[in-house]
């Protein structure tokens, strides 16, 4: 199986170094990333089963990227086969009014995966050190304390149970800019378009620069960060389903013993 090294942030590889329009899987056409990906979904559910049965861990999968890069695509096609018994999806908007009165953490703690459970991030608590930065709420000060604050929650979660798999979907302006146009010119995805969307895209520098930033500070030994090239819709799917599930079976999941009490059991 090809590493995923190449594709995770360190001391030697930063996000200027991941092509967007990488691929990851060599499969040789459409059909194939399709049935590929397709067994990697089913191979997850059963994954699945076997932690929601285990109870005893968790997993938090974590997909971060700017707008048009896929984190509800990927959903829909890694999970197209997944029980929803335990995986639930937390979506981070904008933060309300409650949510601001309290530490920028405090939305997170509330979504957290349960024991037996896979919780799905879409966006996450790293909208805090990238819109914030790069809209010059906070300072360079604030933001270095507030990635201490997040590489201390990870381990928090690590330590208790949790694996914590992190994604970052890298979309080349080039291709948002199609996706973009796409939402415009098809009415039945105008629901998708947004004029904020266009607002941060003339920002675009300056969140590749967060990102970058961001992204160094906080991929760690117990959370790091992979960098996902989000150009290619089926190769950015079948990226981190591969990887998820590479994890999966990383944790030697193992089903519960039966109840000694069955063998005696007779059903009338």
């Amino acid at each position: 199986m090809k590493s995923f090294k190449p594709y995770c942030i360190g001391a030697k590889r930063s996000l200027g170094d991941i092509n967007p329009a990488d691929t990851y899987f060599k499969l040789k056409n459409k059909q194939a990333e399709l049935q590929r990906l397709e067994e990697l979904a089913v191979e997850l559910d059963g994954l699945q089963n076997i932690l929601y049965a285990e109870h005893q861990r968790k997993v938090l999968l974590v997909l971060q990227g700017l707008d048009t890069s896929g984190k509800d695509g990927t959903i829909r096609w890694v999970f197209s086969r997944t029980s929803p018994l335990g995986v639930r999806v937390a979506a981070f908007k904008a933060p309300s009014e409650i949510e601001k009165a309290r530490d920028f953490l405090w939305r997170c703690h509330m979504v957290v995966p349960g024991t037996g459970e896979l919780a799905v991030w879409n966006r996450s608590h790293y909208e805090d050190v990238l819109v914030p930065v790069v809209e010059g709420w906070i300072d360079a000060a604030e933001t270095q304390r507030r990635y201490a604050h997040i590489n201390n929650f990870e381990r928090l979660l690590v330590e208790t149970g949790t694996t914590v798999i992190k994604c970052m979907l890298h979309i080349s302006k080039e291709e948002q800019k199609k996706r973009l146009q796409d939402r415009l010119d098809d009415p039945d995805k105008h629901w998708k378009f947004s004029i904020g969307d266009l607002h941060t895209r003339s920002q675009w520098d300056d969140y590749q620069r967060a990102y970058a930033a961001m992204l160094q500070a906080t991929s760690t030994s117990h959370a790091p960060w992979y960098v996902i090239p989000a150009d290619n819709k089926r190769h950015r799917n079948l990226m981190i389903a591969q990887l998820l599930n590479s994890r999966l079976r990383a944790m030697k999941l193992q089903m519960p013993s039966a109840d000694p009490a069955l063998k005696d059991v007779v059903i009338d």
